[in-house]
């Protein structure tokens, strides 16, 4: 369990793909904003509406994906996921050569990213279902995880710049080659792969959409766990832009303080990843799960209290450093704990509810949290946030509960 183990050459490409889409990510990281501001001209609220809009429509068009990713083959959905998102990031830099750029089009493009991945992440992660053994599930999602941080302390601070080199949209194109170089990646897995057979009705009916959620709401544990994620992740990304007007407006921290406190902690997020495997190991899953779930809620109360200069800078960098390896122990293991608590033939419909109601409840909390922050300023809905992060611990699957189906899973199996 010490995550050093090989898991083949076909989980090699797939975790090869994974990271050069995840370091085109964070490398293009803030793009569509700047964008917007620098090249279009757009106001507040226009910036608002593109970060707001493309999570919450592109939830609501991705719901009818998960059937349809379900019974198809993973492969192939999760190359034609890639392609479509190159070529909807690529149509931004061409746009912008021929004078034909609009916001309409970056909004437009936001959406069709944004439904492209959680289609993308709920036909991998049922592929990686198949293709990794259960006992090889931590280690794999770790890998993943860990290079998620790395290319989140890699990414921006080259991106930034690119940026002021080349200018955004530059950025937005390397975004999309990476796309193009993951589907590549993806092609490259080789062998076969059955298609899945479907049960029951032949063709797809209205209640294959809800599947879903049906499996995780009738689920003792998966339960709690989504609405303990929907609702942290939810507000720590709310804290996220109101956090950036406070530290560079009245704060008065340069943009590369801004940058520096939140890249240097994601090497918590290595860290963290690597020690998921060993904890689990040691601990078991469940007290792992529900220590660092609770442990991840106790952090973002400290960013209320930021001051100007190196103290403000110290104390930012201890609570997201704190609060991003807490993060990085409990993805992997919540990963690994919802792909063994459901059946191959539902995965891709459990994780795409999963995607949409994150990115729901993300899109919903952002917006009132940014009316609160009008209403109050930054810094008293930062606390808010904190306040409220305080109490999520409570929403996590009771032990005895946990303990039942586990043990119940473990006879069954």
């Amino acid at each position: 369990m010490a995550g050093r183990r090989a898991l083949g050459r076909r989980f090699g490409w797939l975790w090869g793909a994974f990271a050069v889409s995840s370091y085109g990510t964070a490398f293009g990281f803030g793009a569509f904003p700047l964008i917007a501001i620098l090249v279009l001209h757009s106001g507040p609220s226009q910036v608002a509406a593109l970060a707001a809009a493309g999570r919450a429509v592109g939830a609501v068009a991705a719901v009818p994906l998960g059937p349809w990713v379900e019974f198809r083959r993973k492969r192939p959905v999760m190359m034609a996921m890639d392609l479509t998102r190159f070529a909807a990031l690529a149509s931004i830099p061409a746009a912008f050569a021929l004078g034909l750029l609009t916001f309409a089009q970056l909004l437009v493009v936001s959406i069709v990213v944004a439904t492209a991945n959680i289609a993308f992440n709920a036909a991998s992660g049922a592929y990686l279902k198949s293709l990794v053994p259960p006992e090889d599930l931590l280690v794999a999602n770790g890998r993943f995880e860990s290079t998620t941080w790395t290319s989140i302390v890699v990414g921006p601070p080259l991106g930034g710049a690119a940026v002021g080199m080349f200018g955004p949209v530059t950025t937005v194109a390397a975004d999309a080659v990476s796309y193009l170089l993951s589907a590549l990646g993806i092609r490259a897995i080789g062998g076969t792969e059955p298609r899945p057979e479907r049960t029951g009705a032949p063709r797809l009916r209205a209640g294959d959409l809800l599947e879903g959620w049906r499996h995780i709401l009738g689920h003792s544990t998966l339960r709690p766990l989504l609405f303990n994620a929907i609702v942290v992740n939810g507000l720590i990304m709310a804290s996220e832009p109101l956090l950036a007007v406070l530290l560079l407006g009245p704060l008065g921290f340069a943009p590369w303080q801004y940058g520096l406190v939140f890249a240097a902690p994601c090497i918590g997020g290595l860290l963290g990843s690597r020690l998921a495997p060993r904890l689990v190991a040691r601990f078991g899953q469940r007290k792992v799960l529900l220590t660092s779930g609770a442990l991840r809620a106790c952090w973002p109360l400290g960013l209320a209290f930021v001051q100007p200069g190196i103290p403000g800078i110290v104390l930012i960098i201890t609570v997201q450093f704190g609060l991003v390896t807490c993060c990085a122990v409990f993805n992997p293991v919540l990963a690994t704990c919802r792909l063994e608590h459901t059946a191959p033939d539902r995965v891709a419909r459990t994780l795409t509810a999963w995607s949409v109601s994150s990115s729901a409840a993300i899109a919903t909390l952002t917006a009132l949290w940014g009316l609160l922050a009008a209403l109050t300023g930054p810094r008293t809905a930062i606390a808010a946030a904190g306040v409220v992060l305080l109490a999520t611990p409570l929403l996590l699957p009771r032990r005895e509960k946990a303990a039942q189906v586990t043990a119940r899973t473990v006879t069954d199996g």
